[in-house]
């Protein structure tokens, strides 16, 4: 398997720079560029799987967004926020010259994708959207809220998968190496052996100041000119039927894909989840 080259850059946030990592696929010098967004408490590796379908067409710029992975802490966690992370997404693209890019987002990745998009002069030229849309539902916050930024310490790994496949139950029916992997690039090991998740707890502080006003994104989503697909696990509770319905008929006007036996949010792992990726990406 083709393995990333990991770069890192230094982005500035109100109140300091910060160091952020990303993984590059494929070839350097290739103008065809795929980035790949990550939801809330997740990183860049989620989309390993989906870069060894790519990487012999295209070039994959994956980050940690801040505060996740192997980017560094946030020193004031109010700036957890979007203009926090399309500063270090405007950044990372200048940092790895690419100019234009189609895009894939999950979840937040897809918001921070439909903002982006709908500015004048973007440079993303297609957009995936995996199971988010203008509308995002009360419930899904809720249930999101009862594990973000809780901070727990595992004994062992094992302890640290359960719960890694606990709170990512929706994910849906994932192998055992899937889980594992999902839980590994999740994982940081203590001084003592003990294991916590790789990212900052503080990425909670603005969710929950924030979570329980409403959203309305469709002036953003009206605005989106490129090509669009939306992808939604059948049982998503973030990307309800109605959003998704409406969405198909405003903006991009996208295609849709469902998939079965999933809630929030596919993770673009099995072959189903990607072969309609990879068919819009070749598409262009």
């Amino acid at each position: 398997m083709t393995s990333p080259r990991e770069h890192s850059f230094l982005n500035l946030s109100l109140h300091g720079f910060h160091r952020v990592v990303y993984r590059e696929w494929g070839e350097t010098d290739n103008p065809h560029v795929v980035v790949c967004v990550h939801g809330l408490t997740r990183n860049g590796q989620d989309f390993d799987t989906l870069a060894t379908a790519l990487v012999n067409r295209f070039r994959i710029l994956c980050p940690d967004m801040p505060g996740r992975g192997d980017s560094e802490w946030l020193s004031d966690p109010n700036d957890y926020a979007f203009p926090t992370y399309l500063g270090t997404l405007t950044a990372m693209l200048a940092h790895a010259h690419a100019e234009r890019v189609a895009w894939v987002g999950t979840s937040m990745g897809g918001l921070l994708g439909m903002v982006m998009a709908a500015q004048p002069q973007t440079p993303i030229t297609r957009l995936v959207m995996n199971d988010v849309g203008p509308v995002i539902e009360s419930a899904a916050l809720a249930r999101i809220a009862t594990y973000v930024g809780q901070n727990p310490v595992f004994d062992s790994f094992s302890a640290l998968e359960a719960h890694i496949r606990d709170v990512s139950a929706p994910f849906g029916n994932l192998s055992d190496a899937q889980w594992e992997a999902l839980s590994r690039s999740s994982a940081r090991q203590l001084p003592d052996g003990r294991w916590r998740l790789k990212y900052d707890p503080g990425i909670a502080v603005p969710f929950r100041a924030t979570s329980s006003q409403p959203t309305d994104l469709w002036p953003l989503w009206d605005a989106i000119r490129c090509p669009t697909i939306l992808l939604r696990g059948a049982e998503s509770d973030l990307l309800s039927p109605v959003t998704a319905a409406a969405m198909r008929v405003r903006g991009p006007r996208p295609e849709m894909v469902e998939f079965d036996g999933v809630g929030h949010a596919p993770m673009l792992l099995t072959p189903d989840q990607i072969a309609p990726v990879v068919a819009f990406l070749d598409a262009a």
